[in-house]
């Protein structure tokens, strides 16, 4: 065995504060299976799934903004549901493959990355997953499932992944860390574009444009030859035009009416309503995020009158995210990271995040890495 038998890294034992973050040094390293790989981990990237997961923020009975407080207890707060605890975190992956169970997958020796929401394998998903609850993703309709979520993700050292999901960016010419700061951002970004139909030369309205998914946004729209207005605060306004944005503006405007043909919304809350009349007839709303509260209000005859299209996206297709990799290993992408702090300071980066102290991306690098 080419590995340690134990590994060092941070267990999420209850819903909660930055308390039921848990470090330890003595947690045990499961051997890849069959379809299975050993990855280990050189850099994860900061979400606000993770957040989002730890406070039990996606169960229905919670209405309010993102709170990284840790004030909300709920247990059916996970992705799908209850989670198994203690559960290690972490969907943002940058690693190298340790050792192979029985498969095709990436060599040993491989820089990989992976998707943050995958799908559900045909068979066997109690041993590939061990923290899905019985009756929960399998029920799915999309049938997928969420590294860090539904099963062990890369807040440690090592973890063990379904080699059919890893991707070998070995030769992409980014870093780790920039890497690491990409599957969930950057995909997200790009299932929000696909799903929205972005096209060439169209009117794109991106919220919370300074952030990771957003920014990813901004840089993905412009690929696609789109004209790009960002939504940010005004320190970090510079940023989001250093992204490519052809225009800025603050968080606190309302946008003008009937002036976009997509609206790409990472913030839903209070100011919902305004970004449906933003749309022209026509005109695509996708959402992927709601930092500011999940329950929203506007006229529906703004929507059926104007033929308005509503689009929900958390999955990205295989196609969807193989589409962007190819895009990381042309170094046609590349994410602002602003900060990076060792694995066992997540406290203090998950506070950072919360707190948008930065925009862009943050990044943890566990113990043993350079």
């Amino acid at each position: 065995m080419d590995w340690p038998a134990t590994m060092s890294g941070v267990q999420l034992v209850r819903h909660g504060g930055p308390e039921t973050l848990v470090w330890s040094d003595d947690i045990a390293i499961r051997a890849p299976g069959p379809g299975e790989a050993l990855v280990k981990v050189l850099a994860a990237g900061v979400n606000n799934t993770d957040i989002n997961t730890r406070v039990g923020w996606y169960a229905k009975e919670v209405t309010g903004a993102t709170d990284a407080s840790g004030a909300v207890t709920a247990e059916e707060g996970g992705f799908a549901g209850a989670l198994n605890f203690p559960l290690i975190q972490g969907g943002d992956l940058c690693g190298r493959v340790v050792a192979l169970g029985e498969g095709d997958g990436p060599a040993v020796g491989a820089r990989v990355t992976a998707a943050l929401n995958q799908p559900m394998p045909e068979v066997g998903a109690r041993v590939i997953a061990p923290n899905v609850q019985p009756g929960s993703v399998p029920g799915r309709s999309v049938g997928y499932r969420v590294i860090g979520s539904d099963y062990d993700g890369c807040f440690a050292q090592y973890c063990t992944v379904p080699v059919d999901q890893l991707y070998d960016v070995t030769d992409a010419p980014l870093t780790d860390v920039e890497i690491a700061a990409m599957p969930c951002a950057y995909g997200t970004a790009e299932g929000l574009l696909s799903r929205a139909a972005l096209a060439e030369g169209e009117r794109a309205l991106i919220t919370g444009a300074s952030g990771g998914v957003g920014m990813a946004a901004v840089q993905l729209a412009k690929i696609r030859a789109a004209h790009v207005t960002g939504v940010s605060s005004a320190p970090k306004a510079q940023a989001v035009r250093d992204a490519g944005a052809d225009e800025v503006v603050d968080r606190d405007a309302v946008p003008t009416a009937q002036s976009y043909d997509v609206v790409i919304d990472l913030v839903g809350g209070p100011g919902w309503g305004t970004l449906i009349d933003a749309l022209v007839p026509g005109g695509r709303y996708a959402v992927s995020g709601a930092i500011a509260g999940p329950i929203v209000e506007a006229d529906l005859r703004t929507i059926y009158l104007n033929d308005l299209s509503i689009l929900g996206s958390t999955y990205q297709p295989r196609e969807v995210f193989s589409r962007l990799v190819d895009l990381m290993r042309q170094g046609a992408v590349r994410p602002l990271v602003s900060q990076t702090y060792p694995l066992a300071q997540i406290h203090r980066a998950q506070e950072d995040f919360a707190a948008k102290t930065y925009p862009g991306k943050l990044v943890l690098i566990p113990p043993g890495v350079a």
